[in-house]
């Protein structure tokens, strides 16, 4: 009987003897190298498979097999410490563990502000920082969704907006220009930036530069520029897969429900990075698939990218790549909807247009450093973007060749020189606009010198000059200079002027449509438009105990002449002295002046309060948009007439990340103040309700300010496997976006992601 029982424990002892012997120990302590106090909750990771957390003195204790094993300690805001260890069968080894602070963020590095890396603390313009952790932690599927959540950035309906730059056109021509790896991807139609199609999976880095910069970037950098970086792999391969579901609940308002059950939306991606030998490879894909909030409103794509890069061995500094994306889409955008009340998310069947179409680009470049650090670069691009439509007379095809050398000139570690010239050659093949093939060329200069060690000095100059169908365009130059003056260690005083201006797009020269009783009327003697911006701003980096981080408040002053918006009215042909009902619509006029002053604080930290350690991002940004020659009529400004369409005085955006052990919770705030006017034919009693149904009272109603609160509550249950819950819209806010275009009601989404 007793033997009976003590059989098994006498097996399982044994049992444990012997592995024991292919096992051994690896303990020790980690410390705060300055401080010497214990650190809690470490990330440890052994070979990047198994792991544990430092306990409350800085203890930790793992098992591993013998052999040779790489030991990893992370903790945010140190640098990452590695130990290598040789463990023999039945061996204990313990190791003591000191972990440094990393170096401040002000040195983080970037690129966009002068098409050479420097630190963001030099450069002489405001510029925002995004992270790759930032998208993921959120399950950023688009990247226009974290751009919305980042300081002093709006996008309204598509259109991105940074400090009140630009309103709303009806889905083209953008005043900011998106870049990928430092070439323009805007559309060659519509000038529109297809933020779906950009590279999320497979982010390095984004940069956002916020003001004029046409004299690096040219055409649709008037308003600022988004360069998003991909990433090449480290010493070591790294795969991530990321699988996610959700679902869209019950609006607040009942009568808004068209659904017998709740939409859903569902996707996966990946991406595989891995040297092999001299060869740089990198992968990835994305599929999703959103049934839509809204009636008549999904979306359904693929996309997949991949990158080569090759370092000779034989000719130091000489690198060849290439790189290419390609997706398939298929989907239906909401326009107008039927009516205010129980038809919001109800979409005006005239003016639904189903499409399928396709994006790929092609990008082939060589790169050379010389034994200097001086740098030459050929870079090109072919980009293609083609919808067809259900309707034929809709679709359109468009194909963009870009090409630009750049050279690099290094005086030393405290000049840097960089010239180029670029080419583009566009066409554009559309029912809706009709042919059309236009081209530019342009050549730029820009000076970084650092004069008396505190002292950086920035000047720029840009000549381009665009044709369209065979006739000259545009042709002037433009300036840019700044100043960056460190006043003390940590504080940063900068000053900034940059020229900058756009050519109208294809479609807002010769779009001629009609979609639901909403007209759209071309203009062929559509001119350019100009303008020039200026800051002021002090960046100031901190630690603080256990944080780390930097604040940044900064005025800026924006001018532009010749602005371009749609502006409704009655546009006859030149034969009819009466205009009719057919004549009625928008078109987009160079309606005259704008000017947006204003100012932005923003913060950016990370830090530790006993075990928990926190991530702090966001910024408050006061806009005042004014169309001055308005503002300066008699009587003009007792109604606010004088402030830009689609515009708001306020925006506070917010987002904070807590982790503990291996959980991790975050909330993202955002409050847009009430946008203050929109076009007038939309809120008049009786054209307004023709064009949209009940939308001049739903206005009154709903055009206040609003707050909307994310919340995301994860489980890192190892350094390979982690679940994350997004809480979207957790109050359940009912928002009004553009005219006829109310926000997402309430949805939550289920996300794994996969690290090996």
């Amino acid at each position: 009987m007793y033997m009976k029982r003590l059989l098994p424990i006498l097996l399982i002892l044994i049992g444990s003897y012997l592995a024991g012997q292919d096992t051994g120990l690896v303990t020790g302590t980690v410390t705060d190298a300055g401080s010497e106090d214990p650190m809690v909750a470490v990330n440890i990771s052994a070979d990047r498979r198994s792991g544990t957390i430092s306990g409350q003195d800085g203890e930790f204790s793992l098992t591993l097999t013998q052999g040779d094993h790489i030991i990893e300690f992370y903790y945010v805001g140190y640098e990452v410490v590695k130990r290598e260890v040789t463990l023999s069968a039945g061996e204990t080894i313990r190791t003591e563990v000191q972990m440094t602070v990393s170096s401040r963020l002000l040195d983080e590095v970037v690129v966009s502000a002068g098409k050479y890396e420097q630190k963001l603390s030099d450069v002489t313009v405001s510029m925002e920082v995004l992270k790759p952790h930032q998208l993921s932690n959120q399950n950023i599927t688009s990247l226009d969704m974290i751009l919305e959540k980042t300081s002093g950035i709006s996008i309204l309906d598509g259109q991105p907006s940074i400090r009140g730059g630009s309103g709303f056109s009806y889905g083209v021509g953008s005043r900011v220009l998106m870049l990928v790896d430092d070439l323009p991807m805007i559309s060659g139609d519509a000038g529109d930036i297809k933020w779906n199609y950009m590279p999320v999976e497979n982010l390095n880095q984004i940069e956002v530069i916020k003001g004029a910069s046409s004299v690096l970037y040219g055409s649709s950098a008037l308003n600022g520029a988004i360069n998003l970086r991909t990433r090449f792999p480290g010493n070591d391969p790294k795969t991530e897969v990321t699988l996610f579901g959700g679902a869209f609940m019950n609006p607040k308002r009942g009568e808004l429900i068209w659904w017998d059950r709740q939409p859903l939306f569902a996707g996966v991606s990946f991406s595989h990075l891995r040297k092999t030998g001299n060869l740089d490879l990198s992968v990835g894909g994305n599929y999703f698939k959103d049934e839509g909030y809204r009636e008549y409103d999904y979306e359904h794509r693929i996309r997949g990218n991949l990158a080569l890069r090759y370092r000779f061995k034989k000719v130091p500094g000489l690198t060849v790549g290439i790189s290419t994306s390609a997706m398939y889409i298929d989907q239906s955008d909401f326009l107008l909807w039927q009516d205010a009340d129980s038809g919001a998310y109800r979409q005006n069947l005239e003016t639904r247009a189903p499409l399928t179409g396709h994006r790929y680009n092609i990008d082939p470049y060589v790169e050379y450093f010389n034994p200097a650090g001086n740098k030459h670069s050929l870079k090109t691009r072919l980009y293609s973007v083609g919808n067809a439509t259900v309707s034929i007379d809709k679709s359109s095809y468009t194909k963009l060749w870009y090409g630009e050398y750049r050279y690099l000139k290094k005086y030393g570690h405290r000049t840097y020189w960089t010239s180029g010239l670029s080419f583009s050659r566009n066409t554009v093949l559309a029912n809706l606009y009709e042919n059309h093939m236009g081209s530019n060329t342009a050549v730029y200069s820009q000076l970084d010198a650092r004069v008396f060690n505190r002292l950086k000095v920035s000047t720029g100059i840009r000549w381009e000059l665009n044709t369209l169908n065979g006739d000259l365009y545009y042709s002037v130059p433009v300036l840019r200079a700044g100043l960056n003056f460190q006043a003390w260690k940590a504080t940063f005083l900068r000053v900034s002027f940059g020229q900058g201006y756009r050519f109208p797009s294809v479609a807002e020269k010769f779009a001629d449509a009609s979609v639901g009783g909403l007209k759209i009327f071309p203009n062929p003697d559509l001119e350019p438009e100009r303008g020039w911006s200026a800051e002021i701003g002090l960046k100031q980096g901190f630690t603080i105990g256990n944080w780390l981080g930097f604040a940044d408040l900064a005025l800026f002053w924006t001018d532009y002449k010749n602005m371009i918006e749609y502006t409704f009215g009655a546009y006859p042909p030149d034969s009819v002295d009466i205009p009719t009902i057919d004549d009625i619509g928008f078109k987009a006029l160079n309606i005259g002046t704008a000017r947006i002053t204003g100012a932005e604080f923003s913060v950016n930290g990370a830090g530790r309060i006993g075990p928990v350690n926190f991530q702090v991002m966001g910024g408050y940004t006061f806009m005042n948009p004014v169309d001055p020659e308005i503002l300066t009529e008699e009587g003009k400004g007792e109604d606010e007439a004088y402030i830009l369409k689609y515009r708001r005085r306020h925006l506070v955006k917010m987002d904070i990340e807590m982790e503990v052990w291996k959980l991790f919770a975050g909330v993202n705030v955002q409050y847009n103040s009430r946008m203050i006017n929109v076009d007038e034919v939309f809120i008049h009693p009786l054209i307004g309700n023709l064009l949209q149904p009940g939308f001049p009272d739903y206005w009154l109603e709903h055009r206040t300010g609003y707050t909307l609160f994310d919340f995301r509550l994860g489980w890192n249950i190892s350094p390979m496997f982690r679940v994350n819950t997004i809480l979207r819209n957790a109050f359940n806010v009912e928002y009004l976006g553009r005219p006829g275009d109310i926000g997402p009601p309430r949805n939550i989404t289920l996300q794994v992601k996969l690290t090996f």
